[in-house]
């Protein structure tokens, strides 16, 4: 068995819950504007939002051209005018307030930092990224906390991982492996950079791509029978 000494976890939706913040986010900022949340708004956003993201994996918009028109662009099709700047700024105070944890995160995560060098390689806001990790208690279990906003690259650019690994005394990829819910950005993203990858798959997605993970999970636990039963005791 392949002895894996570096693990990268990805942030939203696999280990910090990102539906249900953005939800919780969402409701509150409709709210705050008196604006009458429908699910079909909401659906809509969450369209335009995945989108935009899409697009700044793929290196055609940055973060800021993403966080900052996402709410614009939702409302001009329903003919309103409102400031996407001043609705992402009350939509980030929102956000940085939900750290509910994916089930099983916390506790695999305390068990793999005795054994294992963890760090957190995230696409988002460096901010508010932060302070989730800060509140959820899974910050001081990780060596360090990579944000694209912070490299100047994202997932799945290999300069992203490129600047990770320099920064990582002694590493050797081939005994890294990183974990995530996205075949765009944490699996075609560790293909990129020469490392095994671990899909999270919670909800039995089809593959229509054509990276194909290492490794497939449906629940966090399972990463366990994935690395060396000796490191983990």
């Amino acid at each position: 068995m392949t002895k894996y000494k570096t693990l990268f976890f990805d942030v939203d939706d696999t280990l910090l819950d990102f539906g249900a913040a953005e939800k919780l986010a969402l409701q509150l900022l409709f709210a705050e504007h008196n604006i009458l949340l429908t699910p079909e708004i909401e659906e809509q956003y969450k369209k335009i939002n995945q989108g935009l993201w899409k697009r700044f994996e793929e290196g055609e918009l940055d973060r800021d051209e993403v966080v900052n028109t996402r709410f614009s662009i939702l409302f001009n099709e329903y003919d309103k005018e409102m400031d996407g700047n001043l609705l992402e700024k009350n939509y980030r105070g929102y956000l940085e307030q939900g750290h509910q944890l994916v089930n099983g995160a916390f506790e695999l995560i305390s068990e793999l930092h005795h054994d294992y060098n963890l760090y957190v390689v995230s696409n988002g806001v460096s901010k508010t990224q932060d302070k989730r990790l800060r509140d959820s208690g899974l910050f001081p279990l990780f060596k360090d906390i990579f944000v694209s906003e912070d490299t100047g690259y994202q997932k799945p650019m290999k300069e992203f991982f490129d600047f990770v690994f320099s920064r990582i005394p002694n590493f050797r990829v081939e005994q890294a492996l990183i974990i995530g819910d996205s075949l765009s950005a944490d699996i075609k993203g560790g293909e990129l950079a020469g490392m095994d990858t671990c899909w999270f798959n919670p909800n039995l997605k089809r593959n229509l791509t054509n990276t194909n993970p290492t490794y497939q999970i449906h629940k966090l636990e399972e990463l366990k029978q994935i690395l060396p039963v000796s490191l983990l005791i």
